[in-house]
């Protein structure tokens, strides 16, 4: 099973179950977006707590990405998907009847793990499964179901937040989890464990987990002592993870991949900073269109469901395109049109046009499906096969960590202009000005990924 495999029906099972997957954690996530001012509401949070709902999934799903992709090559992608799906299951059914605001984020938490195990283990099935000249169609059609999982969360998480409550949004969660784990279980007929009979290196992976905690949550206080202590923290414990993985025989994160492979290191950094220029426009424009032009959850999210559907319509025909032409020159002018975007969102003000706001989420998720899925592709197709968990791993990391980064810059930017508060009407024009600083600052960051993008070079290889 550790070749590609030729049967028909074992490719049609294994992209129906990771598709499953990858539609229902971006709709969990999107649909929490739309419902995080009920939620701040009801426990009474404040601006930062609020962010820190969203924040404290992205940050856990980071942490565990790298790990379990390499526990995935070793022991099997298989185990690791369904294990990660069931805790994903429990932990939304735990997020359904929390009491408090300290147990709703430690579900997150937990949830974030759950979700870790299948982002990294579903686009490795997928690159196992699949033969390089079918590559990016499927990887395109996975990153269309991630999108449609983002199309459909803000408009149904709009509509539960409003009806039954925003606990609905959790509770729908756990069958259709459920549902993932039983199809995975009877229909995955492989394991996929190129690595079999490595050890793992537990030592590399608290190092990591503690470095990428230490970073993330020092940036999101940098403008405190404390803040600057925890990020300096971060920032040794990284050259110490380089060190300790360079002479490591088993690493979790093999350092020759970024030392000798320039497609691997730019494909990777471009989806960094995409990421981090990206994941905070949904949060950030739920909460203007919610709290500034006061409309309902529902409303709300049909207006964000402009971004995400133009990148469910348009990702597998640009990873179709990424098998034919250079993943580079798909992805980069993709990131171009997100530049476009980011600018045109500069200029919002109490008086922006609801239209306005539509035609620019459509070229912002035109440029995104253009962008994501032949960068994927690039990835995966710069690693040897022993390396596909911890290359799906990569990506996701990639994802997790650039949304750390934006929502870090979001709470450093409340954090200057409105403090510990509540969003409320008396400081409506602070958390505009905030919303402007975000997309200023993210517009500039998405232009240094254009180049990133353009210097991974040639990755396709006649065929």
């Amino acid at each position: 099973m550790n070749e590609n495999i030729d049967n028909s029906s074992e490719k049609i099972s294994a992209l129906i179950t990771t598709t499953l997957s990858s539609f229902l954690l971006p709709f969990m996530l999107s649909s929490v977006n739309i419902a995080l001012p009920s939620i701040a509401k009801e426990f009474n949070m404040s601006a930062i707590s609020m962010s820190w709902v969203a924040t404290v999934y992205i940050l856990s799903s980071a942490v565990f990405l790298v790990p379990f992709g390499k526990v995935a090559d070793i022991f099997g992608r298989k185990s690791i998907f369904i294990l990660g799906m069931i805790i994903y299951s429990v932990s939304s059914a735990l997020l359904a009847l929390s009491n408090s605001s300290a147990m709703l984020i430690a579900s997150r938490a937990l949830q974030g793990m759950g979700g870790a195990m299948n982002f990294g283990t579903s686009t490795a099935i997928l690159t196992s499964v699949y033969p390089p000249k079918e590559r990016g169609k499927v990887l395109g059609i996975n990153v269309a179901a991630v999108y449609l999982g983002l199309s459909l969360g803000p408009t149904i998480g709009g509509i539960l937040t409003q009806t039954p409550g925003w606990r609905s949004i959790f509770a729908v969660n756990v069958p259709l989890g459920l549902v993932i784990v039983i199809t995975a279980f009877l229909k995955l007929k492989g394991e996929w464990a190129e690595a079999k009979g490595e050890k793992f290196d537990f030592i590399g992976s608290a190092i990591y987990a503690l470095m990428l905690v230490a970073i993330m949550h020092g940036f999101s206080t940098i403008t405190t002592i404390k803040g600057i202590i925890q990020t300096s923290i971060g920032v040794v414990l990284l050259a110490i993870f380089i060190i300790w993985e360079s002479k490591s025989k088993n690493p979790v994160l093999n350092i020759g991949l970024f030392k000798n492979n320039r497609t691997f290191i730019f494909s990777n950094l471009s989806a960094l900073i995409n990421y981090s220029a990206t994941s905070s426009i949904t949060f950030l424009l739920s909460a203007y269109l919610q709290y500034m032009k006061k409309l309902t959850p529902r409303d709300a999210g049909l207006i964000l469901l402009a971004q995400p559907i133009m990148q469910a319509i348009f990702s597998p025909f640009a990873g179709k395109l990424s098998d034919r032409i250079e993943p580079r020159i798909v992805a980069s002018l993709g990131m171009s049109m997100t530049v476009f975007s980011l600018i045109l969102l500069t200029f919002i003000t109490n008086e922006t046009s609801l239209v306005y706001l539509v035609i620019t989420l459509n070229i912002c998720g035109f440029g995104f499906a253009l962008f994501s899925s032949p960068n994927t592709n690039a990835i995966m197709g710069s690693v040897e096969k022993r390396y596909y968990g911890i290359a799906s791993g990569m990506v996701g990391t990639m994802r997790m960590i650039g949304g750390m980064m934006s929502m870090g810059i979001v709470m450093l930017i409340f954090t200057i202009y409105i403090g510990g508060s509540k969003i409320m009407p008396e400081n409506y024009e602070q958390f505009l000005v905030s919303a402007k600083m975000a997309f200023t600052i993210f517009a500039i960051l998405c232009l240094f990924g254009v180049f990133a993008s353009l210097s991974r070079g040639k990755v396709r290889k006649e065929k």
